[in-house]
């Protein structure tokens, strides 16, 4: 096993850091070893609860595999399903690669390399892949733009990728090529317009790109960037909203400026659109991007860093429009903020976008998995009156293996480099060795963060090397919670970041929101980064009307809620007005230690006699909102009321 995954790193090498001299690069799972208090429990959970969910439900309980089985015996068998349960099988494939990365999993291996060979039997002699159509008609392949065929291409490579760098096995990768060459040369080759109903396949060619070096595929996913807003998209999706903004297809990409439409297909696409600028050196997309990214985050994200206020379209409504009880903020978009947010990172050495992917991550993307690892979060809401409870899956069941890939990929998202410096990006528990010039560095970190603030981090140089190392300095922790203003903290914070190179405090310099050190790295160098964890209150603009007199508290990367379940009296009878006290304490939720608040409030209970109430003190139990909804179905606020205005006796 460790063989084959030595082989598979060596060949992968070749490709992972082709990017464009000078840019940024993030250092590839495959090279991150996590072991990490918060994280890797989180990671084994994955890789055992939810992997047996997600096969269970793939292979047993659901047609999806059997699909697969029934193109392969060609007896013209019926299709089971909806038509794009393939993606499925690969996102749960995806996550399987990583899984066996971290674990080593003989038995997972197995199962997987089973899939691989029942999805290698249904693929068509030209290369075309898609259950759907092969049991229904393959006359009608690439007929309807919204049958999602070139998403479940895009997963499929995301698979066949992760796979090779996981066990260094190509037979899943011969699957993938085979089938982008199918598609290059229906579209590109061909010059025949397309647009993707459900984008995805875009970001998977440049990640196919840069494992096989084939340039091809970095230009068939630029041909359908470029497809888009020219009146090219046809299908249901358009007919159905009337809205080609729906797609984001209403205006070429480079010349978009404002989020619209479905939120996940909109984080696939500008993920997709940020690496092929990246690889191809296009400003236009960069440019694009920012002011995209400009409008998604100063005017239509959530707190949480979920995406996506309206059921109606699971997407995008009206600026500032930001219901609490009725936030969509699918689990998916919370991943594609992620994915795309660590583009941004790469595409403009900017630490800001770092901070969204942080508080995504931690806040609206782990919602979306049980503290037991096997139910599921669809949508995640931020108040609840105690209708909303996890499921165990979903008909549509994409946030599930997304969820699971994402935590399984973490190391993904920790440490980057460029010609001029390594990056600490995410302070997790990890290790990792960036070859720079001839010299190999080993750079490891312990942490106990999300809950304490200190991080340590050892350079290992195998020789002495003068270089620059650059350390994420959160803008919760400078005092800048989101960029673009939308939330800002109501009390002004005086503590410090204090940083030390081999336990003497050093002075350093922030550039883009990155701690600067340059020095001669030695074998034994230490660094060690004290980040101020106090309680903080954050407030939104006045035009977010859903929370006006209402306040957010956040520790760390964590946005906290109030639960009923630790609250008697429910979490809806109380305000706390300004200068409330609070008081951090080891706590556990359904087995889970966190670092709970407690929060001296006010609150109104009905009196004696008669209707009127009483105004009694209230001493409140506030957990992380990643952690809410495992005991049961429970009310709960993440925006805190001020005034008694907002208390609602139930």
């Amino acid at each position: 096993m460790k063989y084959r995954m030595l082989i598979g790193l060596l060949l992968l090498g070749l490709n992972v850091f082709s990017q464009p001299t000078g840019n940024m690069r993030f250092i590839p799972f495959s090279s991150v070893k996590i072991n990490d208090a918060f994280w890797t429990p989180k990671q084994q959970k994955v890789a055992t609860a939810t992997m047996a969910a997600c096969i269970y439900q793939t292979e047993i309980n659901t047609p999806r595999i059997r699909n697969f089985e029934k193109v392969a015996r060609h007896q013209g068998e019926k299709h089971e399903g909806i038509y794009y349960d393939d993606s499925d099988v690969y996102k749960a494939l995806e996550a399987m690669s990583y899984a066996i990365s971290n674990t080593h999993d003989a038995m997972l291996e197995a199962t997987a390399d089973r899939w691989i060979d029942i999805i290698a039997a249904a693929q068509e002699p030209d290369g075309y892949l898609d259950t759907y159509y092969s049991l229904t008609g393959l006359d009608q392949r690439w007929t309807d733009m919204e049958k999602h065929e070139a998403y479940c291409a895009g997963h499929l490579m995301e698979a066949a990728v992760a796979y090779y760098q996981a066990t260094g096995k190509r037979k899943l990768l011969d699957v993938a090529i085979r089938l982008a060459d199918h598609i290059d040369r229906t579209f590109r080759q061909a010059q025949r317009p397309w647009v993707t109903g459900h984008e995805e396949i875009e970001l998977a060619l440049v990640k196919l790109a840069k494992t096989t070096g084939e340039q091809r595929y970095i230009q068939l996913a630029q041909y359908f960037l470029d497809q888009r807003g020219h009146g090219n998209g046809k299908g249901k999706i358009w007919d159905q909203w009337n809205d080609p903004a729906y797609a984001q297809d209403a205006i070429p990409v480079k010349d978009q400026k404002e989020i619209t439409g479905h939120a996940v297909r909109a984080m696939y696409l500008y993920t997709g659109a940020a690496d092929v600028g990246a690889m191809t050196g296009d400003t236009g997309y960069q440019k694009a991007m920012n002011l995209v990214w400009e409008d998604v985050v100063g005017r239509n994200l959530y707190v949480t860093g979920g995406i996506g206020s309206s059921g109606r379209n699971e997407g995008f409504g009206v600026d500032y429009d930001l219901p609490n009880e009725d936030a969509y903020c699918e689990t998916c978009a919370s991943v594609g903020m992620v994915f795309w947010n660590q583009r941004m990172t790469a595409l403009t050495g900017d630490a800001r976008f770092m901070d969204v992917l942080e508080r995504s991550l931690y806040n609206g993307a782990l919602d979306g998995l049980s503290l037991s690892g096997d139910h599921f979060f669809y949508g995640n809401p931020l108040a609840s009156h105690g209708q909303h409870s996890r499921r165990e899956w979903f008909g549509t069941a994409c946030c599930p293996s997304n969820i699971a890939r994402l935590v399984s990929s973490l190391g993904d998202y920790i440490y980057a480099a460029d010609d001029n410096s390594w990056y600490i990006q995410l302070f997790i528990g990890s290790e990792t060795q960036i070859k720079t010039g001839t010299v190999e560095v080993k750079i490891e970190q312990q942490t106990q963060y999300p809950w304490h603030g200190i991080s340590r981090i050892s350079i290992e140089p195998s020789s002495p090397l003068t270089h620059s190392l650059k350390i994420r300095v959160p803008g919760w922790a400078a005092g800048t919670p989101v960029p673009e203003g939308l939330y800002h903290y109501s009390r002004e914070q005086n503590e410090q970041i204090i940083i030390q190179v081999n336990d003497e405090v050093v002075p350093y310099t922030i550039d883009k929101g990155y701690a600067t050190i340059s020095r001669t790295w030695h074998t034994g160098d230490t660094v060690q980064i004290e980040l101020p964890m106090q309680v903080n209150e954050l407030e939104s603009r006045a035009e977010v009307t859903a929370d006006r007199d209402r306040f957010v508290l956040q520790r760390g990367p964590l946005i906290y809620c109030v639960e009923g379940v630790d609250n008697p009296g429910k979490a809806w009878s109380f305000w706390a007005p300004e200068g409330t006290q609070y008081r951090v304490f080891p706590y556990s939720v359904a087995g889970e230690p966190v670092q709970a608040i407690r929060v001296q409030a006010r609150g109104l209970s009905p009196a004696n006699r008669g209707a009127s109430v009483d105004v009694v003190p209230r001493t409140l139990t506030a957990i992380p909102y990643y952690s809410w909804a495992n005991r049961g179905n429970s009310d709960m606020q993440v925006w805190l009321p001020r005034r008694i205005r907002e208390v609602e006796i139930r």
